[in-house]
């Protein structure tokens, strides 16, 4: 089925960028997950001449690091339906990011906990969760007559619960 405006038939597209998002036709996020990365790198290049500087303290780089390049990395993640490789894909950019800021390679092999606690910053994944924690409780602070809480209490038909048994806090 074509969609016309007018006369001139819109092409399909499977994803376009809306808001700062991209929206892919079938509901995945890996163009956006890719999009986020890009934009930090693109500030992270910006900030290379500060970052890269040897006589700068580390924890004023971990400073700019939180305030600059984090926040176009982690922009509208709280509304993601992240699996574990999107999140893979985010630690491992920022962990090039961290061990360039620090002045070490790969090859150098010291090992990530060690480079986070030199330069003070906590995993991206945590932050992630953060976000999506401040966002449910801004959901679950609206009346239950509003949209979004409505969905809450949408019944899905053909879905089944996971065979799994849940475990305690001490086990994950």
């Amino acid at each position: 089925m074509d969609v016309k405006l007018e006369s001139q038939v819109i092409p399909i597209r499977g994803s376009f960028k809306y808001l700062g998002s991209v929206i892919q036709g079938d509901g995945e996020i890996n163009e956006d997950v890719t999009h986020r990365i890009g934009m930090g790198v693109m500030k992270w290049r910006l900030a290379s001449g500060v970052l890269y500087e040897k006589k700068m303290p580390p924890l004023l780089k971990d400073k700019f690091y939180r305030a600059v390049i984090r926040p176009a990395i982690v922009y509208v993640v709280e509304y993601w339906p992240v699996n574990i490789s999107h999140i893979q894909k985010m630690k491992v950019v920022e962990m090039s990011m961290l061990r360039w800021m620090c002045g070490h390679m790969k090859m150098d092999k010291i090992r990530n906990d060690g480079i986070r606690k030199t330069v003070g910053v906590s995993p991206i994944d945590n932050k992630m969760q953060e976000a999506r924690l401040r966002w449910f409780e801004h959901v679950q602070r609206r009346s239950t007559g509003a949209p979004v809480r409505r969905c809450k209490r949408l019944a899905l038909e053909g879905t089944r619960r996971g065979m799994g048994s849940l475990k305690s806090i001490g086990e994950r």
